[in-house]
């Protein structure tokens, strides 16, 4: 997250290098605030980010606070109600939240999933 670097410079310095590093493409933007380490696919030759993106945002939800829970989904796969496989792209929170997780199309969806 963009805040991490925050003792690093004043908001505006810690910008401009996270531009540069994702220009050169050391990171990756996949949200407002939100960075990735990169790692180059052996089958595409483009730079992709190190996690899926179902990972980094469960990682985002961990580092902003929100508690995050399987599912409808998830738990019906993994009782046996339901053979179809979850995408991970859905990902239950317990409280509100707006912010936007993708990468090249693909993106991530919340599903309010009460305890």
């Amino acid at each position: 997250m963009r805040s991490d670097f925050g003792d690093l410079g004043g908001y505006d310095q810690v910008g401009r290098a996270l531009r540069q590093l994702t220009a050169k493409k050391n990171l990756i933007r996949i949200g407002y605030g939100l960075y990735s380490k990169v790692k180059t696919s052996f089958v595409t030759g483009e730079v992709i980010p190190q996690e899926s993106l179902p990972v980094l945002a469960k990682e985002a939800m961990r580092i902003l606070g929100v508690p995050t829970s399987p599912t409808r989904a998830e738990t019906d796969y993994q009782t046996g109600k339901s053979t179809q496989i979850p995408t991970g792209r859905l990902i239950g929170v317990e409280s509100r939240i707006s912010r936007k997780i993708t990468y090249k199309g693909s993106s991530i969806s919340y599903e309010y999933a009460r305890r």
